[in-house]
């Protein structure tokens, strides 16, 4: 297929190119893949600038997204692609190959570094999904500033670089330019941008200045480059869908319950985002019908998410849906319920679903977000997504929503279904997701009202 990119693509090929470090901050659909391999082509075969790439993905993007992208179109056709994936041995004969892009799970980068050691062969290194590296204290980010002296070129991929707020920058910034910009240390970009907020002489957590926002964008503009989908591209028109699922009697009783015992036993003066993030996991688990117990077992609580997401398929007459569920149990008990039917029903696995699905050989897909979320090209096979589980990260629901939502559909509108229970932390939720404010901020505030309200509720019994 003959490449003909849009201006912004020609753009951003150019800064690849030209700039020794650059961050595509790019919403999904605008063609990352075919950006980069582009500039990789003319670096590698026109300016002779680099001889060997390292591309770290998501596994599901290494497995075949850079791949299929290098074959798809006429210009690449020449690039050699190898993916270094599968057992240590698989690894290091795929590493023995001869080729110009050698494509790794970032899951797998600090087994790399210590292999290579200070041979380190790769002269650029492209980073898809960039956000994967923004905890400073990870293995996988402590590897790649070992060897960042080695790396002539640095690019950065991703959509949603700062999805739980600004200090998910520093370290994937840090890898672009060594701390020029955001400082030379974590600690240093702290005290600059955050205050450290505290509650009887302990630390509880970093809130961003007033202007953090606008002086950390500013210190990234010359070495990043930011764009939305809607803003370039021809795209259908995408309807959010809020389905209300009313909790019976029972299961109400049972859930205010479990909130009630849950959170009374939180000081809210002093709760983390970890501790957040746990309760409100487990408030989520129950609107969607299930817990797990103190030993790990499931337990079950209520149908009726399951119920109203029978219903919706039923009033989809037959048109595939790409359903994104939150845990294991749900997919057990959504799977169970689906053998009850005559759907083609596919768990995402892994390339082959993917092509089955633009097939149009599967009805129901379904798909935890963080498996399917980056890279995958599923447009072609319906126009359906069902949130089942919500989930507070709009980088999750941002990707997930682009898996239909991106150039190259057929169809003329996309819809987006979530699942809502009502009174309950589902709501709190969706709010975010309007708001797209799903940030750990977000998480401690929405959870220390609940606190309150319930123990506003017991003053008064």
């Amino acid at each position: 297929m003959e490449y003909s990119p849009h201006n912004y693509q020609s753009y951003c090929i150019q800064r690849i190119v030209n700039d020794p470090a650059v961050g595509l901050f790019l919403s999904p659909g605008l063609g990352k893949t075919s950006i980069t391999l582009s500039a990789i082509n003319i670096l590698r075969y026109y300016r002779w600038q680099v001889s060997k790439v390292l591309v770290v993905a998501p596994k599901k993007v290494a497995e075949a997204t850079w791949s299929k992208e290098a074959t798809k179109w006429d210009h690449l056709q020449h690039l050699r692609v190898s993916t270094v994936l599968g057992s240590t041995q698989k690894r290091i004969r795929a590493l023995n190959t001869p080729a110009d892009v050698y494509i790794i799970n970032r899951e797998n980068i600090p087994w790399l570094v210590d292999y290579y050691k200070q041979a380190w062969p790769f002269d650029m290194v492209v980073l898809d999904e960039s956000t994967s590296f923004k905890n400073s204290r990870s293995k996988r980010f402590k590897a790649l500033k070992l060897i960042r002296r080695f790396v002539k070129k640095m690019v950065l991929l991703t959509g949603t670089p700062s999805s739980k707020g600004l200090i998910d920058l520093w370290a994937q910034v840090y890898l672009l330019d060594g701390g020029q910009r955001l400082g030379g240390t974590l600690t240093q970009f702290r005290e600059r941008y955050f205050i450290a907020n505290t509650h009887g002489g302990h630390f509880t957590d970093f809130t961003p200045k007033e202007d953090a926002e606008p002086a950390v964008l500013n210190a990234i503009k010359d070495i990043c480059v930011s764009m939305k989908a809607e803003d370039y591209l021809e795209l259908p028109e995408c309807i959010e869908h809020e389905i209300p699922v009313e909790l019976d009697a029972k299961a109400k009783r049972e859930y205010d319950r479990f909130e009630r015992d849950l959170l009374l036993q939180v000081n809210d003066e002093t709760i983390t985002a970890s501790a957040a993030g746990v309760l409100t996991g487990k408030l989520l688990q129950f609107c969607n019908g299930s817990v797990y117990g103190d030993k790990g077992q499931i337990v079950r609580l209520h149908d009726c998410k399951l119920d109203a997401y029978m219903e919706l398929l039923e009033r989809l007459n037959g048109e595939p849906a790409l359903t994104m569920y939150g845990y294991k149990h749900d997919l057990e008990h959504i799977v169970g319920r689906l053998k009850q039917t005559k759907l083609r029903v596919r768990v995402y696995q892994g390339p082959q679903d993917a092509d089955d699905w633009n097939a149009g050989n599967i009805d129901v897909l379904l798909a935890h977000p963080t498996s399917c979320a980056y890279g995958l090209n599923l447009q072609a096979g319906g126009r359906h997504i069902i949130w089942y589980g919500l989930n507070w990260s709009f980088e999750l629901n941002d990707q997930g929503k682009c898996r239909l939502w991106r150039q190259g559909s057929e169809f003329d509108k996309v819809y987006v279904h979530y699942l809502v229970a009502q009174g309950c932390v589902d709501e709190d939720v969706m709010a975010a997701i309007r708001e797209r404010t799903g940030t750990h901020e977000t998480v401690m505030r929405v959870l220390k009202a609940r606190v309150n309200k319930i123990r506003g509720l017991e003053g008064t019994t």
